[in-house]
């Protein structure tokens, strides 16, 4: 931030000591607001001039404190500079405390959050995938660039991070990046976690989060009926490629994994449990949670068509998530489906279409997807009007005793 920064040097004269002598201050002041401090240096009255700030004559006492002084004036501009490339704001205290020894350590925001990003990408396959790693650097990345846009800095102490800091990141996040409500929460999320390492080891005190809540709207993300999935399964796909990719989309349609896992499917994860029936058996990537899902036979069918043709151990005819997603527009568009045909789509139909729908309980449905809060399950799925027409009927039948007292009172 611009700031008018200046730099004299005074005798005080109201400190005088035995020998005659005066100490030096030296005072400091940005944009108006000054700041003192004692040089350690004496000098005799007889040569000090006020109006020039130094002392006068070419005795060796007079050049040595003039050298000291100018030391002193070379330090504070270095540290003010400095301080104005670093920090959100300068003020003369804190150029002062710096000079003196007396300021903390400037850890910056930036350089911790690339401490953070580097630890996460150690861990990605132990314990946090790629995919977390990636939306880290995305969040680095943005924030990086709205302190250049705002302070025009290339970083910024982390004790300079206050509650308008984090609301006008926001601001930056939702207009010049365009993103979403729901994308904006989420890199604000990531960016608290920087904010809980600091004050977790002591870099920050205060919480400028502490009044900023973090909100998720509940989005509707969709589905496909049984009509819509019977559509995409009598389809004659016109190539392989597209044949692989809706096996794949069925696949999870009727097991509820999301890519990463399908992904990493071997035959090692299917196996034989207590009921004699083949299940699968895994862990999700991103929660590092149990999965069991029993396969039911449209899998069961899709696994043998496959058994014995891929290489690598590969149980399915994996490719990229994103080719898949790609390839799906292309099926969507064949199938006559107006939905998004997302390959995430097809863990939202588990949940809905599959398994709800059908009666099974939101709890046995929120562990086959591996979620730890059965809150998560109910964002996924939603109670059809087919399910809802189900459950009512036969209804009217238990209040029949009811409906005779009402006729009677009615006629």
């Amino acid at each position: 931030m611009k700031s008018t920064f200046n730099i004299c040097f005074y005798a005080k004269k109201d400190k005088q000591k035995a020998n005659g002598a005066y100490p030096l201050f030296a005072r400091i002041t940005v944009d108006g607001v000054a700041s003192r401090f004692n040089t350690k240096l004496d000098v005799l009255p007889s040569i000090w001039d006020g109006k020039m700030c130094k002392a006068t004559g070419r005795t060796a006492e007079a050049s040595r404190i003039n050298r000291m002084l100018d030391d002193i004036n070379a330090s504070l501009n270095t540290i003010y500079h400095e301080m104005q490339r670093r920090d959100n704001y300068v003020t003369a205290e804190k150029v002062k405390n710096e000079f003196l020894g007396h300021s903390e350590s400037h850890e910056t925001i930036l350089t911790l959050f690339q401490k953070h990003n580097d630890d996460v990408k150690q861990l990605v396959g132990i314990s946090k995938t790629i995919a977390t790693y990636r939306k880290y650097e995305v969040t680095r990345r943005h924030l990086a660039e709205f302190i250049q846009s705002k302070y025009n800095v290339s970083d910024i102490s982390i004790k300079e991070i206050s509650p308008m800091f984090i609301t006008d990141f926001e601001l930056y996040l939702r207009t010049a990046c365009k993103c979403g409500y729901n994308t904006t929460a989420k890199f604000m999320q990531f960016f608290k976690r920087i904010i809980i390492i600091a004050r977790n080891n002591g870099i920050l005190v205060n919480d400028p989060f502490a009044s900023y809540k973090i909100r998720l709207e509940k989005v509707d993300r969709g589905y496909l009926t049984e009509d819509e999935i019977k559509i995409i399964l009598k389809k004659k796909m016109v190539s392989e490629r597209l044949e692989h990719v809706r096996d794949l989309f069925i696949f999870a349609c009727f097991t509820g994994l999301a890519y990463i896992d399908v992904a990493g499917l071997t035959q090692d994860n299917i196996r034989k449990s207590f009921d004699g029936n083949l299940w699968i058996m895994t862990k999700r990537q991103k929660t590092n949670t149990d999965v069991n899902v029993p396969l039911l036979d449209i899998p069961k069918m899709i696994l043998k068509k496959y058994k014995g043709k891929l290489p690598n151990g590969k149980i399915l005819p994996i490719i990229s998530n994103q080719k898949l997603n790609a390839y799906l527009k292309e099926i969507a568009d064949v199938c006559g489906i107006k939905k998004n045909l997302t390959f995430h789509l097809a863990r939202h139909t588990f949940a809905t279409t599959t398994t709800l729908s059908k009666g099974v309980p939101i709890e046995t449905v929120s562990k086959m997807l591996g979620h730890t809060n059965i809150e998560t399950t109910q964002i996924y799925a939603r109670i059809t009007n087919s399910k809802i027409g189900s459950d009512m009927q036969g209804l009217d039948k238990k209040f029949v005793g009811i409906e005779k007292i009402y006729k009677e009172v009615a006629m």
